[in-house]
């Protein structure tokens, strides 16, 4: 009984908090709506390096999240909006993403290093293909990475902050027996 009872517990505790590079950069930014339904890449990829916002506008800081991703993994739109740029910047393939119904001057999302298969001016959907990674331009060094970051006019904001709660801490959903009892019926 005591091992049901502490299964249980451990199972409705919460998930733990998603990395986050440094104790004082929050994961949500309370202007940001929630608008994204899916990942840019994988179904919950490893974040490899979190949101470090920097103290001044050039001061040292990490302007978006690293998130895991082999070359050639399809790069999503996080939600509706329309290209706003779909090309290189620095030897690095670049795709931008003007999101839908997120304010004045929108909400701007960007992808990098991708191979675009879009083009400037095309509406995307949640979860449609803009293009796939590019091992090329990958600045990550252990393993290839995409550099997600988000933008309010010139403010840096977190990318995170645009998934739902129900998207950032989904886990596989676990069945456990009960011990000591039966089959059912």
């Amino acid at each position: 009984m005591l091992l049901v009872i502490v299964t249980t517990t451990a199972l409705l505790a919460p998930p733990p908090p998603l990395f986050t590079a440094g104790a004082a950069a929050p994961l949500a930014d309370a202007g940001v709506p929630p608008v994204g339904r899916t990942w840019p890449v994988g179904s919950h990829p490893r974040v490899l390096r979190g949101w470090e916002p920097p103290a001044t506008a050039y001061g040292p800081g990490h302007r978006g999240v690293d998130l895991a991703a082999p070359a050639g993994t399809p790069v999503r739109a996080v939600a509706a909006g329309r290209v706003s740029f779909a090309g290189r910047v620095a030897g690095k393939g670049v795709v931008s993403v003007d999101l839908t119904g997120t304010g004045d001057p929108p909400l701007r999302t960007t992808y990098e290093p991708v191979t675009a298969t879009v083009e400037k001016g095309a509406e995307v959907e949640p979860g449609e293909v803009l293009g796939t990674v590019d091992a090329s331009g990958s600045h990550c060094t252990t393993v290839t990475c995409v550099h997600w970051g988000l933008r309010r006019g010139e403010e840096y904001v977190n990318p995170l902050s645009l998934l739902p709660p129900w998207l950032l801490h989904r886990g596989p959903s676990r069945l456990l027996p009960v011990l000591g009892a039966g089959p059912p019926g």
